[in-house]
């Protein structure tokens, strides 16, 4: 009689069958996993259902249904409910399972996890720091083990492994500090890029100011993030305890920096951008592989109807801010690149190509001091920075999907381009960065 295998054997379990339930769920049954049971929400039970009749999944009704059956339970569900969902599910976990879950705020899950899981049952969870419409292969994979024996360790790194993700153990708490670092403050640099836009009625790539390689990456990043769910975005900045410091601080520059724009403080404004950059940018980075293409490439992932040639010099006040942000907080970017978003990748690609390249940043500072037809623009930049703070600050979630679904409305034409061209932008740049 044959010898079942464990891939025949194990019980994978998933609570929460939204977008990254459903890619890991894949993944799982194309790398040969037969068991994997999942559920939603109960009253999307029989819609499910049908909709993955053929799929070789096992659709239950309810966590508790996953949770009797399964050896390994990822919880996919939105860290302003995990605690909720595993208080109701907790209690039924399988003896002698290990759990896990996807959120992105780390504290929150493992203390949920710590009261209401039976004791008998291994915490072992994780964060792959990217969406669901990114390929696997090469992003970082967050591992977390909490409490977990070497038996159920090597099990979980073996079904992880057909992500073909890398790697990188932490505990809960520096987990959430570099996102904090990374994310949250990433988030808000590109949320205010399209509140201000919209704000004005003005769409990027109709603009001179928005032509070309650093200004094509804002725009494709930009529209990216308005092209998924605000949820992905407002628990990382409200749930974070170490997130509000970012947040408040990236503000904070921006303000500063375009009040010295409009008093036309030269010497303090070249003194306090060129200060922010050495810090950042200074030789102890500079065995850093560079993160973005030359602008012949980047100018491949464009929106813009505007040729190259008409392109106006800009300000790039959100970069000058977030680098001065970075300076600041004594934040050095290049220690999180161990677990970088895609995402932060080209936020701190930009930045880096702005301030790698001093004909590039001669113009923006000259542009910010002198060219009072930007001025508009980074006004509405500042106001939106600060209506995002505010918003982060009082922890106001309706605010927050209120705002984020009007500006996702206002460029939904192109979203999906966006996000598309995005995505073969970040292909490239992890090709090129492997190649290095």
């Amino acid at each position: 009689m044959r010898e079942l295998d464990e891939k025949e054997v194990i019980q994978i379990g998933i609570i929460g069958f939204g977008d990254m339930g459903r890619l890991y769920a894949r993944k799982f049954r194309e790398a040969g996993w037969k068991n994997i049971n999942v559920c939603d929400l109960p009253e999307k039970y029989e819609t499910l259902k049908e909709e993955f009749l053929d799929s070789g999944f096992n659709i239950l009704r309810d966590g508790h249904q996953v949770s009797r059956i399964s050896d390994v339970i990822f919880y996919s569900v939105e860290a302003k409910n995990i605690e909720a969902v595993v208080k109701e599910y907790g209690p039924s976990t399988k003896f002698n399972a290990v759990v896990g879950g996807q959120t992105s705020i780390k504290e929150y899950e493992i203390l949920a996890f710590e009261k209401y899981l039976p004791k008998d049952v291994d915490i072992l969870s994780c964060h792959s720091m990217h969406g669901p419409n990114v390929m696997t292969k090469g992003q970082p994979l967050v591992l977390i083990r909490y409490r977990c024996n070497d038996e159920h360790f090597a099990l979980v790194n073996r079904i992880l492994d057909c992500l073909q993700s890398q790697k990188v153990m932490l505990s809960y708490l520096e987990h959430d500090q570099i996102t904090a670092d990374t994310q949250t403050v990433t988030h808000v640099a590109f949320l205010s890029m399209g509140t201000a836009w919209k704000r004005q009625k003005q769409f990027p790539w109709e603009s001179p100011n928005y032509a070309g390689g650093i200004e094509n990456v804002k725009v494709l990043t930009t529209l990216r993030i308005f092209n998924n769910k605000w949820h992905v975005y407002s628990g990382l900045a409200m749930m974070n305890p170490s997130a509000m410091k970012q947040v408040h601080q990236f503000s904070k520059s921006v303000n500063e920096l375009f009040k010295l724009m409009i008093q036309e403080k030269r010497e303090e404004f070249v003194k306090r951008i060129r200060t922010a950059g050495e810090h950042v940018f200074s030789e102890r980075n500079h065995q850093h592989r560079h993160i973005l293409l030359d602008d012949e490439i980047l100018d491949q992932f464009s929106l813009s109807i505007i040729p190259k040639e008409q392109r106006k010099p800009n300000s790039h006040l959100s970069l000058l801010a977030m680098v001065d942000c970075w300076y600041i907080l004594d934040i050095n970017p290049y220690d999180h690149m161990i677990c970088e978003t895609p995402i932060f990748r080209l936020l701190l690609g930009i930045a880096e190509y702005l301030f790698r390249n001093k004909d590039f940043l001669d113009e923006a500072i000259e542009a910010a001091l002198t060219d009072k037809n930007i001025r508009a623009d980074d006004l509405e930049y500042c106001l939106s920075a600060t209506i995002w703070e505010n918003i982060i600050h009082y922890k106001d979630m309706d605010h927050y999907q209120m705002l984020f679904e009007e500006v996702s409305e206002f460029f939904k034409e192109r979203l999906s381009e966006a996000s598309n061209a995005s995505s073969l932008l970040i292909a490239k740049i992890s090709e090129n960065i492997r190649k290095i």
